[in-house]
């Protein structure tokens, strides 16, 4: 009797122990992400682990369809369920003759690097990235280094949903013993540094907190611990170096210790945060411009890759020009930058939530916070005389803001986004005042990024993982203009009664 797919079921009732639910929205641009529930919250759960086990069937069918074979790395992250998810999962990869081989508990971009050092093609990582408890979902992919975009996720979506799996059997099982090590020896290989760094190194209690703070200081970093206790719970803040709570508890860790610089991961170690040593928190697309200028001075004519939400400096930073640098803006989501990057051929990609793409030779093509953090250090290393925020100050003075994501339904979102682009292009085609001044150009290759004549712009956009809009403000001239044009876009944003309140602002 094949099974039973639902896209609703109660949890304590006979459906929820014998249907797979699996709620379709949790199939998102390129990876899924579900609420697996939390017995915080009254909110009922979108996914149940027959549900998992009905995706692991699914992506082990897609994945040969796909022409990839039945090789696949897992992994899971460091949640309460996480373990139990990936079991599930690897239940369904193997009734569709899946070749499993589990690293056990890693983080994202450590399952990545297993695609090579192990020979298999494709992933599936457990993990609810920076999202809150109660969230899970995979992070997936056939090609390395690249992850599923969305021809390959509705592709997966619909073998899923309708129950189309090819369940051929054969499939086999085999952990791999001390991964770890095997990652943390290839990421520090050959690259210690001279210069004695103090760093924080924050993991919020997640997963990197294995890993983190001994790979600083293999290189020969001081590490001055936060938060790298792991537990589930998260008992101080979220790890997600996005988050302002988490940034103003490395800043006053920076400025208790005296260290050279606070570095923060994410719940699964593919992101990293950063803090100057005089406290200031640096967004991650200036983080980019600061890496892109040492890069580019090493590798004169790089090209590099950024998304949307990022600052306007890499178009117009004069020491990037001077050393040839060239920079392409593109789709926001880890999946599109670390696809560009590798068909632009592009040294490295940037995008504003902090996941950095490094191309040989400083990467595989992958976002990993590690390498991030590595990059960072060795910036530093090769600039003795200056403090980070020496070298955020060499930086074109700009006004911008932090993410800030106003709730909307994911099956309402895209079609908030798709009014305000109408919105934007009517006001640019009637010559409009808008923000104090007229539209010079829209940007529409990811939501809408609104430009005005003085260079300040505000971009929305709907969140490609949470049922959320997103919403980026900078300004090169001044914070007035950034508020102004902060206002100006929540005023068209407001006109959508389905767009609620922002998890935070500036």
């Amino acid at each position: 009797m094949p099974l039973k797919i639902v896209s609703e079921a109660r949890p304590n009732t006979f459906e929820f122990e014998t249907s797979a639910l699996i709620k379709p929205s949790g199939f998102r641009e390129y990876d899924a992400r579900w609420w697996f529930g939390h017995p915080a919250s009254a909110e009922p759960p979108e996914l149940n682990l027959i549900g998992v086990q009905a995706l692991g069937m699914g992506l082990g069918t897609l994945i040969r369809r796909l022409g990839a074979g039945p090789d696949i790395v897992t992994g899971h992250d460091f949640r309460s369920y996480s373990l139990a998810i990936k079991l599930a999962l690897v239940s369904g990869l193997m009734a569709a003759g899946a070749r499993v081989r589990d690293i056990g508990l890693a983080l994202s971009p450590m399952a990545y690097f297993a695609q090579f050092a192990l020979d298999a093609p494709s992933v599936a990582m457990v993990t609810a990235s920076h999202n809150e408890n109660g969230w899970s979902g995979v992070k997936m992919g056939a090609a390395r280094p690249l992850t599923f975009g969305p021809e390959e996720m509705s592709a997966l979506k619909t073998i899923v949903l309708a129950g189309d799996f090819d369940l051929v059997g054969g499939g086999s099982y085999d952990f791999i013993p001390d991964f770890r090590k095997t990652y943390l020896d290839d990421l520090t290989r050959d690259k210690r540094i001279s210069r004695k760094l103090r760093v924080v190194a924050a993991c919020g209690n997640g997963t990197a907190s294995a890993f983190a703070p001994e790979a600083l200081e293999r290189i020969g970093c001081e590490v001055i611990p936060l938060d790298v206790e792991l537990d589930h719970t998260f008992p101080n803040y979220n790890p997600n170096p996005e988050d302002m709570k988490m940034l103003h508890a490395i800043r006053d860790k920076v400025l208790e210790t005296g260290a050279d610089v606070g570095l923060g991961f994410d719940g699964d170690g593919d992101r990293c945060g950063v803090v100057d040593n005089e406290g200031n928190e640096i967004f991650a697309d200036k983080v980019g411009v600061m890496l892109a200028r040492d890069i580019a001075h090493l590798y004169p004519g790089s090209t590099f890759v950024v998304d949307v939400k990022s600052t306007g400096l890499f178009n117009t930073d004069a020491a990037l020009r001077a050393d040839g640098a060239v920079t392409d803006y593109w789709k926001t989501g880890h999946s599109y930058i670390k696809r560009r990057v590798a068909e632009l051929g592009a040294i490295a990609g940037f995008e504003k939530s902090g996941h950095f793409f490094f191309n040989p030779p400083i990467g595989r093509g992958y976002d990993d916070g590690l390498i991030t953090a590595i990059a960072i250090c060795q910036m530093l290393d090769r600039s003795p005389t200056s403090s980070m925020a020496d070298l955020y100050r060499a930086l074109p003075l700009t006004f911008g803001t932090p993410t800030m994501s106003p709730h909307c339904a994911d099956e309402l979102k895209y079609g908030v986004v798709e009014r305000v682009v109408s919105d934007f292009q009517a006001m640019k085609q009637e010559g409009a005042i808008f923000a104090g001044q007229k539209i010079a150009e829209l940007i529409t290759v990811n939501g809408v990024r609104v430009v005005a004549e003085d260079g300040t712009w505000g971009l929305v956009r709907a969140s490609s993982n949470k049922p959320e809009l997103v919403v980026v403000v900078e300004s090169p001239v001044s914070s007035e203009r950034r508020r102004q044009m902060f206002e100006a876009v929540d005023a068209v944003l407001r006109r959508s009664p389905e767009v609620g309140a922002y998890n935070q602002t500036f």
